[in-house]
């Protein structure tokens, strides 16, 4: 697996691997993490076709999962320990 673009972005972190003939587009943020994978057969222009498919409709429904995720761990963790 090896890392291949980077994209800027003020509230993640996105990285963009290539393995088994995958683009893998992990997103991170904090603690968490999202990872999505598309086959390279898929996509018609390689990497420049995951470039497209992060657009500012996907990464909003990014961001408010990563909201529901702090908050379903949180509360597992406080049943957990209180």
């Amino acid at each position: 697996m090896r890392i291949i673009a980077e994209l800027p972005h003020p509230d993640f972190k996105i990285s963009i691997l290539n393995m088994n003939q995958k683009f893998i587009v992990k997103i991170e943020q904090g603690t968490l993490e999202q990872s999505y994978k598309v086959a390279e057969m898929d996509l018609t222009d390689g990497v420049n076709s995951v470039f497209e498919l992060l657009d500012d409709e996907f990464l909003k429904k990014v961001g408010a999962r990563f909201v529901e995720m702090r908050t379903d761990f949180k509360d597992t963790y406080y049943r957990y320990n209180y």
